[in-house]
């Protein structure tokens, strides 16, 4: 009987001694990989780069025809019209319009599906580029929309397009996006 077990023991050693082995190689392995990774991603040479900016003061809120100062609340529109107002101007020349509109569905028992477009004048002066568009709809006879489209480091002539499915589309006039 002592002999049996003392064979189990030393056979349960052994693989006891192997796993070991194995998991000591197994550790040597990743920590010898992980110091390899880490010493090829060594930093590489820096560039500076200098940004220099001109700031312009602004001394008059912008105004046109159909816009409104900035803080001021957008009239309600009617059917047919398309009313615009700056109501934010952040930093640089970024500027966030509000635009209103009422849509009359051309079918009272069906969804009625229009698209905002801000449109940008090309350079040139002779035509009329998307710039920003969004989709929406709505169930109902009537509804009022709004839109808050926002102009980022563009300046140029824009205007507002609504465009309702099977109605046709609204303009507003046109208003100068200036930085």
């Amino acid at each position: 009987m002592g002999t049996r077990s003392t064979a189990v023991l030393v056979s349960g050693t052994a693989n006891t001694a192997k796993v070991f082995v194995a998991a000591f190689a197994f550790t040597a392995a990743y920590v010898g990989f992980s110091a390899y990774d880490t010493a090829s991603s060594a930093p590489r040479d820096e560039h500076t780069v200098t940004l220099s900016a001109r700031e312009t003061p602004v001394t008059t809120p912008m105004t046109s025809p159909m816009t409104t100062p900035i803080g001021s609340s957008v009239s309600p529109a009617a059917p047919g019209t398309v009313t615009v107002a700056e109501t934010r101007s952040d930093a640089g020349c970024a500027k966030t319009f509000t635009a209103r509109g009422v849509v009359v569905n051309p079918d009272a028992h069906g969804t009625a599906l229009y698209t905002w477009r801000l449109a940008r004048l090309s350079p040139d002066g002779h035509v009329w580029r998307d710039y920003l568009v969004d989709h929406d709809g709505f169930a109902g006879t009537r509804e009022s929309v709004d839109w808050s489209p926002r102009v980022t480091g563009n300046p140029g002539w824009y205007r507002v397009e609504l465009s309702v499915r099977g109605a046709g589309t609204v303009k507003s006039r046109r208003f100068q996006v200036t930085c």
